[in-house]
């Protein structure tokens, strides 16, 4: 593919994954509140079963790796899924006091998103 190409890819994935981003904090702020950065929890599961599922595809032979892990992977988990706002949420939260609530998005995101992306990758080798 050439360069060109992959840049524009990239973007296009990373405008919509910024911009469902965007979204889904607002949506969840509204809903939840900012007690606990559950936005940032949110995508960050939904962004890595995406991903294994989007890995699992591609080792299947189902989808090529050209354009999709560029598109996909590379631009709008890239952009969707945000591990320096995960940092900065946990952060935040130790700096308020909330060592358990810091120590809890911690265990969920890490959890939490490992599982996800291997229940994806399972999706895809059934």
């Amino acid at each position: 593919m050439n360069s060109g190409l992959t840049y524009l890819y990239i973007a296009i994935g990373g405008a919509s994954g910024a911009c469902l981003r965007f979204f889904i904090g607002n949506l969840v702020l509204n809903w939840l509140g900012k007690g606990f950065p559950f936005a940032t929890l949110i995508v960050n599961i939904t962004g890595s079963l995406i991903m294994g599922a989007l890995y699992g595809l591609i080792e299947q032979g189902i989808i090529e790796i050209v354009p999709y892990r560029t598109l996909i992977g590379v631009g709008f988990l890239g952009a969707l899924t945000t591990f320096s706002t995960f940092s900065l949420d946990t952060l935040l939260l130790i700096q308020q006091g909330e060592i358990i609530k810091a120590m809890l998005n911690i265990l969920l995101n890490v959890l939490l998103c490992v599982l996800a992306a291997s229940f994806g990758m399972f999706l895809c080798n059934r």
